[in-house]
């Protein structure tokens, strides 16, 4: 496990421009902290951005969250989601309109590997007996890997020749050659934008540690276990599915998240057959 100490907080603060919270965000956030707070008052607030409305509404209506009937009324989204849930997910649906200049790479491919790891980890979220809220895991998905974007805007001249080696250099992790490249690596970036955009500790526990093959060993939080095996899971059924291979540890790190989820290699692979077919169907 990752511990973050004064010299790491020091580093990303002078080094790092991070995404500031968008003023929408920061409002809502407001409203669900307040005692008095009304639902009322939230929804009101959300329908002044259309854009937001309407991606929480296709949110909701997604099968990610198996409603019996269409939302068509923010206010009913809200009170069916919860005045905290409604905040994780926006954030989550913000996040990818928050990094906008020169950068390193390009950010589609990052962002639609992200989608598309949130939305299979609220898929293995709906067939395993633990419930975890389907926002908690859509957004940890979202923002997973959103420090690479931070990191890919810092460097923008030698962060790519960084990704190409850990590419082809397998002897070393990914967040290994990032920190000896940049004297910093995504996960820990990343924690750092989850935590100042006030996501749940759990969500930001897991995005700092989603790279440390130990993490499950020594965590003590049954919820942030659960989160990170589900993220490791899905992060590989979409790499291997997607790309045709593993992510790296995976046949070192499989048991441990198997077990914690309470599934088995058939399971997984029934799962696997199972997304495989979702996607074939909403391509067609």
């Amino acid at each position: 496990m990752i511990n973050i100490t004064q010299d790491v907080i020091d580093h990303v603060a002078e080094g790092f421009s991070i995404p500031s919270m968008p003023e929408i965000l920061i409002k809502v956030q407001k409203i669900c902290a307040d005692p008095d707070g009304e639902i009322a008052d939230l929804a009101a607030l959300i329908t002044t951005d259309i854009g937001l409305s309407s991606a929480i509404l296709k949110t909701i209506n997604s099968p990610l969250y198996g409603m019996n009937r269409a939302i068509s009324d923010i206010g009913q989204a809200v009170m069916l989601l919860g005045m905290g849930s409604v905040s994780t997910l926006i954030s989550g649906i913000l996040i990818k309109q928050s990094f906008q200049g020169e950068a390193a790479i390009r950010f589609e491919r990052l962002w639609d590997n992200a989608s598309l790891v949130a939305e299979t980890m609220v898929f293995i979220g709906q067939n395993i007996e633990d419930k975890i809220p389907p926002e908690n895991l859509y957004t940890t998905g979202l923002f997973h890997d959103c420090g690479i974007a931070a990191m890919s805007m810092r460097f923008t001249s030698t962060y790519l020749e960084t990704l190409l080696l850990a590419n082809e250099d397998h002897s070393k992790t990914q967040v290994e050659h990032e920190n000896e490249c940049h004297q910093s690596n995504h996960a820990v970036v990343g924690y750092f934008i989850a935590s100042g955009w006030k996501l749940p500790k759990d969500i930001c526990q897991v995005i700092l540690n989603h790279h440390e093959d130990d993490f499950l060993q020594h965590n003590k939080s049954h919820m942030e276990s659960l989160v990170y095996a589900t993220l490791k899971i899905a992060d590989n059924m979409v790499s291997s599915l997607k790309r045709r291979q593993n992510i790296e540890g995976w046949e070192e790190l499989k048991d441990a998240c198997y077990l914690q989820l309470g599934i088995n290699e058939d399971i997984y692979q029934d799962l696997c057959e199972d997304l495989e077919e979702k996607w074939q169907q909403r391509e067609e």
